[in-house]
């Protein structure tokens, strides 16, 4: 890549290589050396985005999740759309019973090994294939059964399409979450989805808000509010705090995108928002994309033989298969893990700890998103663990503990190669720590890099210069103001009651006589010297 290559130029590339015309849901993902995820902004150059040095790793990953999966036009973009929620279950995002968790393992099994055969497939074959953070033997039979008895004969397209359509129906389908507290000090995890912004504690939606209520989203420091506006004029404001001031930056922005896309009817009437009331403190930021109902209507209009698929099977420890080039492979079984992992992990400069919105650690977001989880970090994947029958909570949510950069990516082969679980944090982990072709269509771009102060220094110092900047101007303006008011009051014929008013008052004519009349006198004079100077001259 140019140093000045667009984010744009990046995505265009990516979505040619891919052959995807749907693109507007998608976008690339990377993590900052703080651990902080964000979304690679296309209007801004790749090198200035980024806060380490090459070579960046990037993750290619659904931004927007579509209202109906189903109704998406190619197949292509479907499929992309399968790895991602795909990807959402085995990581413990998309939470649902245990018969439903059942229903989408057995399309994800039909769409890759197809129809179930004896000779091939023997007892307990679905315990070989990882479909969720947890597994119970319950759980397992049941996937077989269906695999069995009821997807037979369905083409690995329509397994997906009806993966899609359950999906779609689940509570948490399109939730991305950030790790957040309440004013109470309990955890909870903030998202947004296709139809508003929701609230999760536990394993419960606490709160859900259509985007026509959501009036204004702001932030200050590490505090997010969200304005809302419900029925009979009622308003309320939700306060939440996040771990770090970039990471509640990250949810306004996230917010921002999401209300835009899915709000607006046309990308014409995106505003510059602000997180502050007033225009020269604060982060400005506007959504530069196409709204959901022109992305619709442009794929109507989509008329072209459809691309060829290469689906490829589940790379270990990772649910959601890139599209590659190459042949069709299955699920690898756990027993081959060690060896594949060591392989596609080798030369990889993987960022292990990049957490989703925060690089601390907090042990309360265990108890809050996904119930109860691992009992320490050395369990192997081999080890059962068993999920409740009444509320399928895959994952725990424990933060991870940032690490030094030099051993990030030996912690991370050690740990895969264990064939350990990933929890809901640690598929954050791995934004930016997976393969190019082979894992999750991720995307390494070689740019210059950039000496002087450190990336954090850097960032500093310019917000101070630009918030003097913003205070100078301000102040230069309401200057120019008062000036101008006050040449009216002295200099103009203006009769009005307001002006007649001030005028008649007894410190404004002490004022008008005493000091303005002997200033303009004073400026005549040494105007007339000039003008004489330059014509002797």
């Amino acid at each position: 890549l140019q140093r000045d290559a667009k984010g744009q130029y990046l995505f265009d590339l990516l979505c040619h290589h891919l052959n995807l015309l749907e693109k507007d849901y998608f976008g690339i993902r990377f993590v900052d050396p703080d651990k902080q995820r964000h979304w690679l902004e296309f209007t801004k150059s790749v090198v200035k985005q980024m806060r380490a040095q090459p070579p960046f790793t990037m993750c290619f990953r659904v931004k927007f999740y579509p209202t109906d999966p189903a109704a998406l036009k190619e197949e292509i973009t479907r499929y992309l759309v399968f790895l991602q929620i795909k990807r959402d279950l085995y990581h413990g995002r998309l939470l649902c019973k245990t018969s439903d968790a059942a229903l989408l393992a057995a399309y994800i099994l039909q769409a890759e090994i197809g129809d179930y055969d004896p000779g091939k497939h023997p007892e307990g074959y679905s315990s070989k294939f990882q479909f969720f953070p947890k597994h119970s033997e319950k759980l397992e039979r049941k996937i077989a059964e269906i695999h069995k008895s009821e997807l037979s004969g369905q083409a690995p397209a329509t397994s997906e399409l009806n993966f899609l359509r359950k999906a779609q129906t689940l509570e948490t389908y399109g939730v991305d979450p950030h790790p957040c507290k309440d004013v109470s000090g309990n955890a909870a995890f903030l998202a947004f989805t296709p139809f508003g912004f929701v609230v999760l504690q536990g394993n419960k939606r606490v709160h859900f808000i259509k985007w026509n209520e959501v009036t204004k989203m702001k932030f200050e420091g590490k505090t997010f509010y969200l304005y809302v506006s419900q029925k009979e004029e009622k308003k309320i404001v939700l306060t939440y705090f996040a771990p770090t001031p970039e990471a509640c930056k990250h949810l306004w922005k996230c917010g921002i995108e999401n209300q835009a896309f899915y709000k607006l009817e046309k990308s014409s009437q995106v505003r510059t928002m602000s997180s502050s009331n007033l225009f020269f403190k604060g982060s400005r930021f506007r959504y530069s994309g196409r709204v959901a109902k022109e992305v619709m209507e442009s794929s109507a209009k989509i008329k072209r033989e459809p691309p060829e698929i290469h689906r490829a099977g589940l790379v270990p420890s990772r649910s959601c298969p890139s599209i590659t080039h190459g042949p069709r492979l299955s699920s690898v079984p756990r027993t081959r893990r060690r060896a594949v992992h060591i392989s596609i992990m080798e030369g990889l400069e993987s960022l292990r700890d990049s957490a989703h919105s925060t690089p601390v650690r907090s042990a309360s977001h265990g108890d809050a998103f996904a119930g109860p989880g691992r009992s320490g970090r050395a369990e192997s994947s081999e080890r059962v663990a068993v999920i409740a029958d009444e509320s399928y909570s895959p994952a725990d949510s424990v933060l991870p503990t940032p690490v030094a950069e030099h051993s990030l990516e030996l912690m991370l082969l050690s740990r895969q190669a264990n064939g350990a679980p990933c929890s809901i944090e640690e598929e954050k982990e791995s934004e930016a720590g997976t393969p190019a072709a082979e894992a999750e269509g991720e995307l390494r771009a070689l740019c210059p890099g950039a000496g002087g102060l450190g990336p954090a220094q850097a960032q500093q110092v310019n917000k101070f210069v630009l918030s003097v900047l913003r205070l100078l101007l301000v102040t230069v303006g309401l200057l120019f103001v008062l000036l101008l008011l006050l040449i009216v009051l002295t200099e103009s014929d203006l009769d009005t009651a307001f002006f007649r008013d001030i005028r008649q008052t007894p410190e404004f004519e002490q004022f008008h006589y005493q000091y303005f009349c002997p200033l303009r006198r004073w400026f005549a004079c040494k105007l007339r010297a000039m003008v004489n100077l330059l014509i002797d001259t």
